[in-house]
């Protein structure tokens, strides 16, 4: 019993370092994209994305290169995805008169994360029928395979370029970037110690319950770890900045799913991920997001009701996931 709550306090804690790091980092952000005039959609699907999905790769490097479980890693990856499309939009819609969208945010952002999952795809399934070792149960991913989606996001940010390019700033000489930089990084440092101690939570928790680390990696490090996302988006609803509460979510789930796992691969040399538990995960994680884009794209607005069904989707995915894991269901094999 001890073990548990110490495990449980020490999440607490991390999730409250995290939320801290993620104001500074949040703040010094802003400041930085006003002082270099950028686009409020580049603000939010690059410069915050990529700042407030730094939990998230920190995951996967801590979990791979400390603790040797990229699948942990992985599976906050997905967890995270998984929850930033159902959670945060919701709470950014309940929390503001209302959540207007773009068609921009719909046939841009959008459709460029629904083709970063099916890059996942295939590169998953690459690495489970072309690379030796590769089976209809294990996946194994090699840095050539790793280069497909960092080759990808980085056409992602070539079309934010262009948008950028042709963007005409309003001046400010009232920023200190030097100051903002050092603030940027001090963010970022806090944020770093807070998912080291959720990760050792997370395994803690594997250890107590008997349960494997993905579950745990699914959904307690995913929430933690999203904790900065769900910050920008719902102060940015509440600011009325509808752009940058949406870009946040798309482009930090682009993001995570084709840097943040190369990343592990990379820093690993070579990974296996469960092909069988994969597949329905990302089954799932490509449901939602059609979901999601069909309630963005209806009158571009995303309504309580709707904001209500995406939270009643995210309670289905977790008590799924949490049955199988102690095995009164066996939908998915190999959890």
């Amino acid at each position: 019993m001890a073990g548990l709550l110490g495990s449980v306090a020490l999440i607490v804690v991390a999730t409250a370092v995290i939320w801290k790091g993620s104001a500074y980092f949040e703040r010094a952000a802003e400041r930085l994209s006003k002082y270099y005039g950028l686009p409020v959609a580049v603000h939010g699907a690059i410069v915050v994305a990529v700042g407030s999905s730094f939990p998230e790769i920190s995951s996967v490097v801590i979990s791979t290169v400390v603790h040797d479980e990229f699948s942990l890693g992985v599976g906050a990856i997905v967890g995270s995805a998984i929850f930033n499309l159902l959670v945060i939009p919701a709470l950014a819609a309940l929390s503001s008169e209302e959540l207007r969208s773009t068609r921009d945010i719909v046939h841009k952002d959008a459709q460029f994360y629904v083709i970063s999952i099916l890059i996942l795809f295939i590169v998953f399934a690459l690495g489970a029928t072309y690379v030796p070792g590769g089976t209809n149960r294990a996946a194994i991913l090699t840095p050539t395979l790793a280069a497909i989606p960092l080759v990808t996001y980085g056409i992602y940010v070539f079309l934010h370029q262009q948008d950028a390019s042709e963007h005409v700033a309003d001046e400010t000489n009232s920023v200190r970037p030097g100051r903002e930089w050092g603030m940027l990084g001090v963010g970022l440092l806090i944020i770093t110690v807070g998912v080291e101690a959720m990760v050792q939570g997370a395994l803690s928790l594997g250890v107590i319950f008997d349960t494997p680390t993905f579950l745990w990696g699914l959904t307690v490090i995913a929430a933690g770890t999203s904790l900065p996302d769900a910050f920008v988006s719902v102060r940015a609803a509440k600011n009325d900045d509808s752009v940058t509460s949406l870009t946040n979510v798309l482009g930090s789930n682009t993001f995570n799913l084709l840097v943040a796992i190369p990343v592990g691969v990379l820093l690993a040399g070579r990974a296996t991920i469960d092909f069988l538990v994969a597949i329905p995960t990302m089954g799932f994680l490509g449901f939602v997001t059609l979901v999601f884009i069909v309630f963005i794209r209806t009158d571009l607005e995303l309504s309580d009701r709707e904001a209500y069904t995406l939270l009643g989707l995210y309670v289905v995915f977790v008590c799924w996931m949490a049955l199988e894991s102690v095995g009164l269901i066996e939908t998915v094999s190999g959890i």
